[in-house]
């Protein structure tokens, strides 16, 4: 009996080896750069900042020159090793937003990556943070760092105004979404000195939440999903005799609506 004849169409070829090696890859430089983070951590702390050499910091890690220069490009970039990581895992968050989410909420979530990044290793988050009150070159180069989440933030808020909500021809786009993405990154930066100063201790998510909400409430309004999106305007109620209406987003969050229904039964007659 024959055998039926094997296909000869061309499998396609697998990716699987490629994406884990650059997995591997990636995970091996960032394991080099936290070590020789932590080189400069310490002989930061004991030597001085200023007293410290790239050679020094080199050897302390077991490892040459140049290879410190594969990873930094000067001494005060090897105490931030993550952020390059962190703001690619930000971005992400942004890509694969949902559709019905806000885009605050969306922001929100994207900078919480920042903050996991602190809270993974929070002694030597805390040192870190000591030293940058000391040294103005790496407060410099931390507020470098915070430039490149603002701008990420607002690139991605200027694409989801409801175009709507804005009749004027001023094009205050532009500015409502840099400044959003601003309060953003201050709420976070709020909640993390002060968990910082607390030597890392607390509900620090709490309290990013609670500092999310009040940007929300502020900064909500006139930013929506998506530029497809109706006319449907904030939250608003009114009331008459028995009956109470009452218009929302459905992306309002449940305490703005709470809030407008109160007031709108506070002004019954």
């Amino acid at each position: 009996m024959s055998q039926p004849a094997k296909s000869s169409r061309p499998q396609p070829p697998s990716d699987l080896p490629e994406r884990t090696a650059g997995s591997r890859a990636a995970a091996q430089r960032l394991k080099m750069r936290r070590e020789l983070a932590a080189a400069a951590m310490e002989l930061f702390a004991t030597k001085g900042y200023e007293a410290t050499t790239v050679d020094e910091i080199a050897a302390a890690a077991g490892v040459a020159r140049r290879t410190f220069f594969r990873h930094f490009r000067s001494k005060d970039e090897a105490i931030f090793p993550d952020h390059d990581d962190t703001l690619v895992r930000a971005e992400a968050v942004l890509n694969a937003a949902p559709a019905h989410e806000h885009p605050l909420d969306t922001v929100c979530r994207g900078i919480k990556e920042v903050m996991k990044m602190y809270a993974a290793r929070p002694e030597i988050s805390v040192a870190r943070y000591r030293l940058t009150r000391e040294v103005p070159t790496l407060r410099e180069a931390e507020i470098a760092s915070v430039a490149r989440y603002e701008r990420l933030f607002t690139r991605y808020l200027l694409g989801h105004f409801d175009e709507h909500a804005h009749h004027d021809a001023t094009n205050d786009d532009p500015l409502l979404a840099e400044v959003a993405a601003s309060a953003v990154v201050t709420a976070h930066n709020h909640v993390l000195r002060r968990w910082l100063r607390a030597d890392g201790k607390g509900d620090v998510e709490a309290q990013l939440d609670h500092a999310f909400a009040i940007v929300r409430r502020t900064f909500g309004t006139g930013i929506g999903a998506g530029r497809t999106q109706g006319t449907v305007p904030p939250a608003t109620a009114t009331a008459s005799g028995d009956v109470l209406v009452t218009v929302a987003r459905t992306d309002a969050p449940l305490d703005e609506i709470m809030r407008t229904i109160e007031g709108a039964l506070r002004q019954r007659p």
